[in-house]
């Protein structure tokens, strides 16, 4: 037997209508699930059908009687033990209940049962919910008419879950919330769209490269979008174990000529990459290996130190440190060296040169999601300070608002 979930309400016929369309209705008519919908008023005592009446204490609204959902519940419980089903698992769909995520979704969709009662009016007799209740759940902080439409969110989002109600697991694995993270933008054709075309990454077929893509979007709109939800997913996901250095991996301080030429050129790719989006074109196509040579030999005189990183005597990776104010700068990975964790361990590799620091800082552009979540899942946190902020209204060059954000080490 599949999974089963009564929905007691007011309103039956319109709760079945929905269960019954498309894909939950298809899986409930091969077997794969269960549905029934419960009208209270069948168990009313009183000519009327009455359902309700006037709250004791005053105010405005009507309150739902517990005697009709109390004789609804237990004909429910009846019903599923006729079955030789265990109990159902009974929820209140009521504003006061906990706030509904995805992770109660994955809770619920355990029980064998699942019955929810819709609230309705100014609310339910409190004495029915302390009586029967496992839980009371909220699907957001808003007002709705009745408990109908949260019960079907409800419904809709357990149900999902359960095997061969959707075609494949990872269709639900990939979506969002499922990781704590928002889902990545979705494309189909055609490839351009008045005017508009999709990533050219997606159109590869290079799947490591979409992989990547794709977790770099999802963070960077959970960021943007959700603060809270993309802090929790940092503080869930820490970086506990940095890649081994590999066998012609190597580390050098930058002394020679050679060596401050090829850290200008992955500091000028690097810069490109992150300002790309952020500023015009040809901002972008402005910044020159010469330009970032002379900045840090510059950097050097005062004190700053850089490190470059090579596989195979082949540079692909560079970061800067300064001694004086214990700050870290200048975290660069070439883009076809980008995936293999060499970020990971030239800021590991940074910070513990550091080791006269204990709390050293760096600056991140904020719309560096993909540095952002590396930075965070290594122990940094914001500490709320700007380092300077680029408004398109100050600075022509600069196509979308961002500020470089201060961010220090916390372990």
């Amino acid at each position: 037997m599949g999974m089963r979930v009564d929905i007691v309400t007011l309103f039956p016929e319109m709760c079945q209508q929905v269960l019954d369309a498309s894909i939950i209705g298809r899986a409930a008519r091969r077997g794969y699930i269960d549905t029934h919908c419960h009208q209270i008023r069948d168990y009313t005592l009183n000519k009327q059908k009455q359902t309700d009446d006037y709250p004791y204490g005053g105010g405005c609204g009507m309150v739902l009687y517990a005697q009709p959902i109390a004789d609804c519940l237990r004909a429910v419980q009846k019903e599923v033990a006729e079955q030789g089903r265990p109990a159902p698992h009974i929820v209140f769909l009521t504003a006061g209940g906990q706030r509904y995520t995805e992770e109660h979704a994955r809770r619920l969709a355990q029980y064998d049962n699942l019955t929810l009662v819709c609230g309705h009016y100014e609310g339910i007799d409190e004495r029915v919910i302390e009586a029967f209740a496992d839980e009371e759940i909220s699907i957001g902080d808003y007002i709705l008419t009745g408990g109908e439409l949260a019960s079907l969110v409800v419904a809709d989002s357990v149900l999902r879950l359960k095997p061969g109600v959707l075609a494949e697991q990872k269709g639900y694995e990939e979506e969002s919330y499922w990781d704590g993270l928002l889902e990545y933008p979705q494309y189909t054709r055609p490839e351009v769209w008045e005017g508009r075309a999709v990533p050219d990454v997606l159109l590869g077929g290079d799947h490591q490269k979409i992989d990547a893509w794709r977790g770099e979007k999802s963070r960077e709109r959970t960021r943007l979008r959700r603060p809270e939800l993309y802090e929790q997913w940092c503080e869930s996901h820490p970086i506990t174990e940095l890649p081994k250095w590999k066998r012609g991996e190597n580390v050098r301080l930058v002394k020679t000529e050679e060596q401050f030429a090829a850290a200008a050129k992955l500091f000028a790719e690097g810069r490109r990459a992150v300002c790309a989006g952020n500023w015009t074109e040809e901002y972008c196509a402005s910044l020159t290996e010469e330009e970032f040579l002379a900045q840090l030999k510059a950097e050097k005189k005062g004190g700053w130190v850089c490190y470059l990183h090579t596989t195979k005597d082949v540079p692909d990776g560079m970061v800067s440190v300064d001694h004086k104010t214990g700050r870290i700068e200048h975290l660069f990975v070439s883009g076809n060296a980008q995936g293999k964790g060499i970020g990971q361990k030239m800021l590991d590799f940074a910070r513990k040169k550091l080791e006269e620091y204990e709390h050293p800082r760096l600056s991140v552009l904020d719309t560096n999601a993909r540095a952002i979540a590396l930075y965070r899942r290594m122990g940094w946190k914001f500490t709320g300070e700007k380092d300077m902020e680029f408004d398109p209204a100050e600075y022509p060059s600069v196509v979308k608002k961002c500020a470089l954000l201060w961010m220090q080490y916390e372990g």
